[in-house]
């Protein structure tokens, strides 16, 4: 709950903020950060906003209650804009947004991007309820736990950037814990995951990533398999068996309606 009012002022200031920048109606630019969107506390990261090559100027904002004011005219060389954090801290997290502006015109807004600060708790761990070799189809309970009072946990995939999933957690045996459920898993969901743990005074500042945990997820059993391999070949045994007898049956009547030679 703790999460839900900030995102939704977020949200409303964006879709705000966005109506103000579309005078020209001009396409939106790209937001990305580098290394990325989930920075270890006290390291860079870099913001950048990607245009069109005939954008002018360029703005680069946290969402937040003041909206921006001011642009900042870039020399004609210079392709995007960059917002370079040189150690990331707790104020520095939150959504960001960009425009451009080319020529009196303003662009739309980019995508929000969220920035989180990893690092600041010890880790939890995670765990399959299910484990980690499975078959497909089938539902995964991963289980994150932590003896600190996290009120939030979130589990992330590598290599996914999308998959970030964020759940409040209960208590659990001294500590605090949440199940996070795959349902009717297929091969896309394999992969490695982490889970972190969160405040909800700092929803967007999380702990050191829990070890990794590798989710396997294969297809039907070898049993399984024969099975129905089984099955396939007798259905082909009685199909060529009717086929034989349609045939013998067919030559029978031939052979009986040709003239008999005296």
């Amino acid at each position: 709950m703790s999460l839900v009012l900030p995102t939704l002022l977020y949200l409303g200031l964006y879709v705000a903020q966005s109506i103000q920048a579309q005078n020209g109606n001009l396409p939106p630019p790209v937001i990305t950060a580098y290394p990325g969107p989930m920075v270890l506390h006290n390291t860079p990261v870099t913001i950048r906003c990607q245009g069109p090559a005939d954008a002018a100027a360029y703005k680069i904002y946290k969402l937040e209650a003041v909206p921006p004011s001011t642009f900042r005219t870039l020399p004609k060389t210079e392709k995007t804009n960059t917002l370079y954090i040189q150690e990331m801290k707790p104020d520095r997290t939150g959504l960001y947004c960009c425009f451009y502006q080319s020529g009196e015109h303003k662009s739309q807004l980019s995508d929000p991007l969220r920035l989180v600060m990893t690092g600041s708790y010890d880790k939890p761990t995670l765990s399959s309820m299910s484990g980690t070799v499975v078959a497909s189809g089938h539902n995964v309970r991963l289980q994150c736990f932590s003896r600190i009072k996290f009120e939030a946990f979130i589990l992330t995939k590598e290599d996914a950037p999308q998959f970030t999933h964020r759940k409040s957690s209960t208590a659990q045996d001294n500590g605090q814990q949440t199940t996070f459920h795959l349902d009717r898993v297929t091969s896309t969901e394999t992969g490695t995951y982490r889970c972190y743990g969160a405040l909800s005074q700092d929803p967007n500042v999380w702990s050191d990533p829990s070890e990794p945990l590798q989710l396997e997820v294969r297809g039907p059993t070898g049993g399984s398999v024969s099975q129905v391999n089984q099955v396939r070949l007798y259905l082909a045994a009685l199909v060529l068996l009717a086929l034989v007898v349609v045939l013998a049956e067919t030559c029978y009547s031939d052979e009986r309606s040709l003239p008999r030679l005296r």
